[in-house]
């Protein structure tokens, strides 16, 4: 009989201190909507909560995602025409994150108190900031990160 991975519950990982962690950038061009508003949406990983205001994003998998306004302000650039704080296209800036290959299933808060987000075994941790965490799937990792030397 085969054995199920246990799933493996991350409590505030910490990849500043994990020497399997890499340095990574993400380079990709997004669609963009504004919450009119509170309500939530089911991602790939999991249930993302939003807030009046916040980000709707689907990005070129076609993954979706949503990000509170100020930290979707800080961190994506309007693709002309668009306009800042308008629907349309944006760019993510390029900041290196830490990113982790997991090799077991496993679930993560995205911050303190926020979604529980799933991964599957192959799939990657990110964090973008300390307390600050996401799942990515593997096939999108490699088409939208790249790790840093």
């Amino acid at each position: 009989m085969d054995s199920v991975p246990s799933l493996l519950a991350l409590d505030k990982p910490d990849l500043t201190t994990d020497p399997d962690a890499r340095r990574a950038a993400k380079d990709e061009r997004v669609a963009v909507e504004f919450a009119d508003r509170a309500g939530e949406l089911v991602s790939a990983v999991g249930v993302n909560r939003y807030s009046l205001g916040d980000a709707l994003i689907t990005g070129s998998t076609g993954d979706r995602w949503c990000v509170s306004r100020d930290r979707f302000d800080a961190k994506y650039d309007p693709v002309p025409p668009t306009a800042r704080g308008g629907a349309g296209t944006y760019a993510n800036r390029p900041v290196v994150v830490l990113a982790k290959r997991m090799s077991q299933p496993f679930t993560v808060a995205r911050s303190a108190g926020g979604d529980l987000l799933r991964g599957a075994a192959g799939d990657w941790l990110v964090q973008y900031a300390p307390g600050d965490h996401g799942v990515v799937e593997q096939t999108r990792f490699a088409r939208v990160y790249r790790l840093i030397a």
